[in-house]
């Protein structure tokens, strides 16, 4: 039935899709509770710290959620919808033929972009099944496209995501997830401590590949998307915890270009249980 029910939303125009979810993301966000305080806190973190722009990005969330059963279920039509200035960062690390690590975090589009890189090649990318278990039939068939890899975030997605960096393929994940004590360690992220993945520090060490930040950016009147590129510049020493800095440091550059369009309302600074104390540098 839910499936059903995507598959209907599916069929209406983009713009009216971005048009509903803008106002019942509005809508929700006008309700006082946890939803509404923590993308208030978040924003203003990073500096945004406006109501008038946490109101936009809530919007924005909502026009994220609408447009979902459309990329999911009709990707070539919004595959055709998208464009990008930044092309030769991409054919610059594939052309070193050594795979590619590609780092999408919650902004924009997310769910656009690794449709978009399979016309580079195959991507093998990690999810986690969902905590409902009625979207799971409509995820299993949003990833059912050819050139597209979906392997849980498992040490079988693990051992998938090296085999398909040895074959020179690229792999893709989500950068700002917080991970479970002790798959995780402390950086800054706008300037507040954030428990922070260490698995694409790792595999960027580990398998010496290039790292691409990507993103979305959804364009006004249903027009599409933007994608947007980074190469991340790698740090001088190339330690575990200078590549988690650096990542969390490019996602910030990458987010500031459409800010508006951040997952603010993600709990990015939660302490998951068991993790590690904040580290006395964070506090002075």
């Amino acid at each position: 039935m839910f499936l059903f029910f995507l598959k209907v939303l599916a069929k209406l125009p983009l713009r009216w899709l971005h048009a509903i979810g803008r106002t019942l993301g509005i809508v929700v966000y006008l309700l006082p509770g946890r939803y509404r305080d923590r993308s208030r806190n978040n924003a203003a973190q990073a500096g945004y710290t406006s109501p008038s722009f946490a109101r936009q990005a809530a919007a924005e969330t909502g026009a994220m959620i609408f447009e979902t059963p459309k990329v999911w279920l009709e990707p070539q039509h919004c595959l055709a919808l998208c464009s990008s200035k930044d092309e030769a960062i991409v054919e610059s690390a594939l052309a070193e033929q050594r795979g590619v690590l590609y780092l999408t975090p919650h902004l924009g589009g997310f769910e656009i972009t690794a449709r978009v890189l399979i016309k580079h090649g195959p991507i093998t990318v990690m999810f986690r099944p969902p905590r409902q278990a009625f979207i799971e039939p409509a995820m299993r068939e949003a990833r059912n496209m050819p050139g597209l890899n979906a392997v849980p975030a498992s040490v079988r997605g693990i051992r998938e995501f090296l085999k398909a960096l040895r074959r020179g393929e690229a792999i893709g994940m989500l950068p700002d997830q917080v991970p479970s004590a002790g798959d995780g360690l402390w950086a800054p992220f706008f300037n507040k401590p954030a428990y922070t993945m260490t698995l694409a520090a790792k595999l960027a060490l580990q398998a010496n590949v290039p790292v691409v930040l990507t993103a979305g950016e959804r364009l006004a009147n249903g027009q599409g998307w933007q994608i947007h590129y980074m190469r991340l510049e790698l740090p001088n020493e190339p330690s575990l915890e200078n590549m988690v800095f650096a990542i969390n440091a490019a996602m910030e550059k990458l987010i500031q270009r459409f800010p508006e369009q951040y997952l603010w309302s993600y709990n990015r600074y939660k302490i998951p249980p068991e993790a590690p104390a904040i580290p006395p540098a964070f506090h002075s």
